[in-house]
């Protein structure tokens, strides 16, 4: 009953409800784990033409797919990526091995993500959390905006799909981007606060990127509290009290991967999904914090980010 309470919304089934993919070409980052690969595993049953299966390493994503064969009639669509999202300079090779094998891009689902870690820093510079989340997948899709453009001229439904989380409206409500400390380990905020974040700049972002691009479908999402390897590392160093109370929730408001992965699938094939809009489970709008909808915080990551991209690019 109260696993229920988490996924309301649309009732969608991904074997009834996801469209034929005929044709289409399909990047998931974070594919070979968790939300990732559950999406993968839907997407391939309706035949695309090829999926990447983006991890960090290809030795994680062969597992995965093969993994995949174990319950898929035909993996011979999915091909692995190496991508690190922590690291341009990984971003930037995954992006030239993918042009190079395709030409078009459908959809780019960005599920990969990093959750409540130690401190430290990205390749860049940038704090880890902040860093992965955000930065990574912010020159992902800037590297990706020719192929999915070009795609466009002649499929009027190419989208980019991002997980953020509704642990976003627990940001600060004040000086949300301190920009300079961004290039920071923040280490004066909480592991938790530096997520929420993280996520918050998912939403702006997407936000940014959809008033920009009108001929590309730029959606959000909250795929709910679900039973995922993120937790893995909040576990190692919680104290007893904090990993009782991560057990009791697990038990009581969990949902595992398969269900947690119907929103980002609803947002990827839905024809009632709509551009800029941030969508918790499944495909309900509106529930964002005051924060996520601010077009002020929107802009002002927007040129920040840009001009970080720019210098690296």
């Amino acid at each position: 009953m109260f696993r229920n309470l988490l996924i309301s919304g649309a009732k969608f089934r991904p074997d009834r409800d996801i469209p034929s993919l005929h044709g289409k070409v399909i990047l998931v980052t974070g594919g070979n784990s968790g939300l990732g690969l559950e999406s993968v595993r839907q997407l391939v049953q309706h035949r695309p033409s090829r999926i990447f299966l983006a991890a960090r390493s290809k030795e994680k994503a062969e597992i995965a797919i093969k993994d995949l064969s174990k319950s898929c009639s035909d993996t011979s669509i999915i091909s692995p990526l190496v991508l690190d999202l922590a690291s341009s300079r990984s971003i930037k090779s995954a992006v030239s091995s993918f042009t190079e094998q395709s030409s078009r891009l459908d959809l780019l689902i960005n599920n990969a993500g990093i959750m409540m870690t130690p401190e430290g820093l990205t390749e860049d510079g940038y704090e880890i959390q902040f860093g992965t989340n955000h930065m990574g997948h912010a020159l992902l899709i800037q590297l990706l905006l020719p192929s999915l453009q070009n795609t466009a001229e002649t499929n009027p439904d190419v989208r980019v799909i991002t997980l953020s989380s509704a642990t976003e409206s627990y940001a600060p409500k004040k000086g949300i981007y301190d920009l300079p400390a961004l290039k920071t380990t923040m280490s004066n905020l909480s592991t938790q606060t530096r997520y929420a974040i993280s996520k918050l700049a998912n939403i702006h972002y997407n936000t940014a990127l959809s008033k920009r691009y009108s001929d590309i479908k730029f959606i959000a999402v909250h795929p709910g509290s679900v039973n995922t390897n993120l937790a893995g590392s909040i576990l190692q160093t919680a104290s007893l009290p904090l990993k009782l109370f991560f057990h009791i929730w697990a038990l009581l408001f969990v949902v595992p991967p398969e269900q947690g992965a119907l929103n980002q699938l609803w947002a990827s094939t839905s024809k009632d999904a709509k551009s800029g809009e941030f969508y918790h489970p499944v495909g309900v709008p509106g529930k964002g914090s005051q924060l996520s909808a601010s077009q002020e915080l929107s802009d002002q990551l927007w040129e920040w980010t840009q001009n970080e991209i720019r210098a690296y690019h």
